[in-house]
């Protein structure tokens, strides 16, 4: 059981990776023309236009799982003090 609980943030990190896939886009219509056409003229702003989509995008869901992943880990710590002093 110990093992498994070592390597579970490990395997659901591993298991959300193989989840994603590996090109995403995500952008208002107005964003895109604007990205297309700029592209299309030999600019680089719409690749940029995307990767900034998608950090704002995973800042969120990232910042959820630190703080869960901690409160977890305590929360585990908690337990195990109290299994001890019984």
């Amino acid at each position: 059981m110990k093992m498994i609980n070592k390597y579970l943030p490990f395997l659901l990190l591993l298991l959300v990776l193989f989840c994603m896939p590996l090109l995403v886009e995500a952008q208002c219509p107005m964003c895109r023309m604007t990205a297309e056409s700029n592209l299309a003229n030999g600019g680089q702003e719409g690749e940029g236009l995307n990767n900034g989509i998608l950090y704002m995008l995973a800042t969120p869901y990232l910042l959820i799982g630190v703080i869960g992943y901690v409160w977890w880990r305590n929360r585990k710590k908690d337990d195990e003090v109290e299994l001890e002093t019984k």
